[in-house]
């Protein structure tokens, strides 16, 4: 379970944005920094200030993974070929927590980890319960039939926040998803606006 599990909205104020895009989000009301010095005149930031907040916005997107695995899988990232910006995107989504959170089968990235660790979903019908285990393209993810009437599933399943994008492919009534294709930057439909080039830039520094 992620340790900002209690208090993930504080990683919204932190940030000044609405991470996830949900309406419960006290950044909707309030779009300032949590605690008594949160409505201070903000500074101009420096170009590592700037790196950092990206960094600590796209690790804090995705559960708020730690340190050490974020860090790990920019390495890989940056070790294969092609755009590194573009393969730690690809690499993030491909974790099975992001695969079952975009799929909608639980409302939060936090729920989708916790999901996984707790045993409820297969992959190719080999129940997994690592978090960061990596789909490959053709895997397909599955809620196991015992955990198909979950309040926290059937909740994701009928809200209309999100939608599924186009490089997972829905199947067996909405408890199934195959993933189709590694997807670039501009595919991800996150609520706010990432830039992993300011990722790459911070570790590259």
């Amino acid at each position: 379970m992620s340790k900002r599990h209690s208090a993930k909205y504080k990683l919204d104020r932190a940030m000044g944005e609405n991470l996830w895009g949900r309406p419960k989000s006290p950044v909707n009301q309030r779009a300032y920094g949590p605690g008594q010095h949160g409505q201070r005149r903000k500074s101009k930031v420096s170009d590592f200030g700037l790196q950092l907040k990206a960094k600590q916005k796209l690790k804090g997107y995705y559960a708020n993974i730690t340190e050490k695995q974020f860090r790990r899988t920019y390495d890989e990232a940056s070790r294969r070929k092609g755009n590194t910006s573009e393969n730690l995107i690809g690499l993030l989504e491909s974790r099975l927590d992001a695969v079952v959170y975009r799929a909608k089968f639980v409302p939060t990235p936090f729920a989708a980890r916790q999901f996984v660790n707790h045993g409820h979903v297969t992959v190719n019908g080999k129940r997994v319960n690592i978090a960061s285990y990596r789909c490959k393209v053709g895997d397909v993810v599955e809620v196991r039939e015992r955990s198909r009437n979950m309040a926290l599933v059937l909740e994701a399943q009928q809200s209309s926040e999100r939608d599924i994008p186009d490089y997972l492919e829905l199947g067996d009534r909405g408890f199934s998803i195959r993933y189709v294709r590694v997807p670039e930057l501009a595919e991800v439909p996150y609520p706010v606006k990432m830039e992993p080039n300011l990722v790459v830039e911070f570790y590259a520094s």
